[in-house]
């Protein structure tokens, strides 16, 4: 953009005031005093100083030679023409061919370039911007203004006119460049940098997330809208921002197909008409991105359900949100849902099973984790009963019974059975709860249902109440206990649950020394027992003893034997006799009363029974020496006395009586 200076420096160099000159050289160089710009066309001349005639010359810069090329040209005349650029700045001098030389001269140049800037970017709505163009040493510049409106057409002068302003105050968006001019040297600068203006348009753009959840979950697909109000979608642009970052323009929506925690962030969206003008951005949307997959959890009203009746089952998200629809399952979670079921809120059924569920939304459908299973059971009519076998009222220690779970309307080969004893599940699931020796342990509030599937079963038995009592006790009475000549003996034996399937069995006592008790032998027509808790014996003559137990069941239960009761006589037999001495029926406490064995044995004891208390021999209450037991009288009362024999007889019995000895004084 440089204009030839020919002409000018011609007029220029004919005036020496232009021109500086040394004194005492020989040689002079005639430079311009005044800057040139880049791109000025100038011609620096050598002259002899005296004759001021031009002669062939070379030129220095900065001390160094020029060198003669397409820039630079010389004539014989001492001439060289150089088009300038900032490079060309320096010190000049000249030399002839004989070594004269003329003194250094400064050539300046400047680079006249306009530089172009804005107070701001972009124009608000209804507002403005000001532009100022600069120049170096903008002495006598006027200026010229040039906008492109889009990056498809040229630049146009805003214009015709050079304006002296250096700066603009515009009002719409574009692409602005400026340049400046000297009139006096016909000289323009070359054209500034752009600065590119957006105008704010008064459409509004704004920012919406579909589907429109606060919280999104790891693996979904989600779309941010971006609309303009009062335009339709095809003239626009469409730019994006997330966290103040932005991206390249693309169409109104921003499809997330999987979305990670990276795409948690501040959303922006604004519309583009052209180049240079847009709207404002949008209101921010915040989107949050959680890391995990959540999970649906799965609860049930009731666990049962009733005869004819239903459960209410609720499915959620945890942690919660909104949007969700549920999907159920029963069985397997893999299998089809229960599409009929498809619902958002709690669901009831009627089948038993085990249910699952999960959350599901958008399109396509993002699926929450399946829920923790949960097993509804289903009521039948039919109804259990426990039954105990034997059905006795009272249970013994060691008793042998069946607990039979009855399921009423079914038959037992299409149940199994669940027991429990105070309300604990047992590990039984037939019909019967067998018990082989019972302990107190045993007893309890025991109940039963049947199942009649995996999901099926009846309500639970009434309860039934097992009480364990120690072990069971029989009690024999004899009568009478003294015998006469021809009478028969009754015995009576008594359990405390006299009704409940007892048999009796009825032993006559045989004394056994070597253990210090009696063995026992079976009474004619008993060894089955008796349904009789009574038993006669006939022709008894002499002392005998008696014990009985009680049994039931199968295998037979028994009860411990009862204690040993006796029918005494004072008949004496060849077999054993018990003599006293003194020989009488009643002593005193300072007595010395012997009681001697006699028969056919070597071994005797001596017993006796008092009333209340447990038979005893004579090693406790005397002195066994041989045959003959020394009563110690003193710690005795009335008792009835006998002898046994190792052979196993027994001797008549004496019924001793004790009194406490009294003095008697004679005056």
């Amino acid at each position: 953009m440089g204009h030839t200076l020919l002409a000018v420096l011609g007029l220029f160099l004919l005036n020496t005031l232009l021109y500086g000159h040394a004194e005492g050289a020989d040689a002079v160089l005639e430079v311009p005093e005044f800057t040139l710009f880049e791109g000025d066309l100038v011609t620096l001349r050598c002259k002899h100083r005296i004759t001021r005639r031009m002669m062939t010359a070379s030129f220095y810069k900065n001390g160094s030679l020029i060198k003669i090329d397409t820039n630079h040209r010389s004539s014989t005349t001492g001439e060289l023409t150089v088009r300038v650029s900032v490079s060309d700045e320096g010190w000049y001098k000249c030399q002839f061919a004989d070594g004269t030389e003329s003194e250094e001269r400064e050539l300046r140049v400047k680079a006249g370039t306009a530089t172009l800037t804005a107070d701001r970017t972009i124009i608000p709505l209804g507002g403005s911007v000001t532009l100022t163009c600069s120049v170096e040493d903008p002495a006598g510049f006027r200026y010229q203004w040039f906008r492109q409106t889009s990056d498809y057409y040229s630049e146009t002068l805003l214009k015709s006119e050079h304006v002296p302003e250096s700066f603009r105050v515009i009002s719409q968006g574009g692409k602005y460049t400026c340049r400046g001019q000297r009139r006096e040297r016909n000289f323009v600068t070359s054209d500034s940098n752009a600065v590119v203006i957006e105008e704010t348009v008064s459409n509004r753009a704004t920012l919406t997330l579909q589907p429109n959840w606060p919280q999104i979950f790891r693996g979904e697909t989600i779309t941010l809208r971006c609309d303009i109000q009062g335009g339709g979608v095809n003239q626009w642009m469409y730019e994006w921002t997330k966290d103040n970052l932005n991206t390249p323009p693309t169409h109104n929506e921003y499809r997330i197909i999987s979305a990670t925690e990276a795409d948690s962030g501040e959303y922006r969206c604004k519309g583009r008409r052209d180049s240079y003008s847009s709207t404002r951005w949008s209101d921010v949307i915040t989107l949050t991105v959680s890391s995990n997959r959540p999970k649906a959890e799965l609860r049930a009203d009731d666990r049962v359900i009733p005869v004819g009746g239903s459960v209410t089952l609720t499915c959620s998200v945890k942690p919660s949100s909104s949007g969700w629809k549920y999907f159920w399952y029963r069985g397997e979670k893999t299998s089809e849902p229960l599409s009929s079921q498809l619902s958002a809120g709690p669901i009831r059924v009627s089948e038993g099973g085990v249910y699952w569920c999960r959350g599901g939304r958008g399109d396509p459908v993002y699926y929450t984790e399946y829920s923790d299973p949960v097993t509804v059971y289903k009521k039948v009519p039919n109804k259990a009963v426990v039954t105990l076998k034997p059905n006795w009222s009272e249970i013994y220690r060691g008793e042998r019974i069946t607990l039979r779970c009855e399921i009423q309307g079914g038959g037992d080969n299409k149940w199994t059975y669940e027991w429990t004893k105070n309300d604990v599940n047992t590990l039984s699931t037939f019909s019967e709860y067998r018990i082989t020796s019972a302990t107190w342990a045993d007893g309890g509030k025991y109940r039963c249902m049947g199942r009649r599937d995996a999901y099926s079963l009846t309500r639970r038995s009434d309860p039934f109440i097992l009480t364990v009592s120690d072990k069971a006790q029989s009690v024999l009475t004899v009568s009478p206990s003294w015998l006469s000549a021809g009478a028969s003996v009754t015995l009576n034996c008594r359990v405390k649950d006299q009704s409940a399937g007892w048999r009796f069995y009825w032993y006559k006592t045989v004394p056994d020394p070597s253990d210090n008790f009696y063995s026992y032998e079976l009474l004619p027509g008993s060894s089955s027992g008796t349904e009789q808790d009574s038993y006669i014996v006939d022709g008894q003559t002499h002392t005998a003893g008696y014990v009985c137990r009680a049994g039931r069941g199968d295998p037979v239960f028994y009860t411990d034997y009862s204690q040993p009761q006796f029918v005494w006589s004072a008949d004496f037999h060849s077999s054993a006799s018990l003599t006293v001495s003194p020989d009488r029926a009643q002593h005193f406490t300072s007595d010395s009363v012997s009681l001697s064995c006699e028969g056919n044995s070597a071994e005797w004891r001596v017993r006796r029974s008092p009333e209340n208390r447990y038979l005893s021999d004579c090693s406790t209450w005397g002195t066994m020496t041989g045959s003959t037991c020394k009563l110690k009288t003193y710690w005795l009362s009335d008792a009835v006395y006998w002898c046994e024999s190792g052979s196993g007889e027994f001797s008549n019995s004496v019924n001793i009586t004790i009194q406490i000895f009294r003095s008697m004084i004679t005056i």
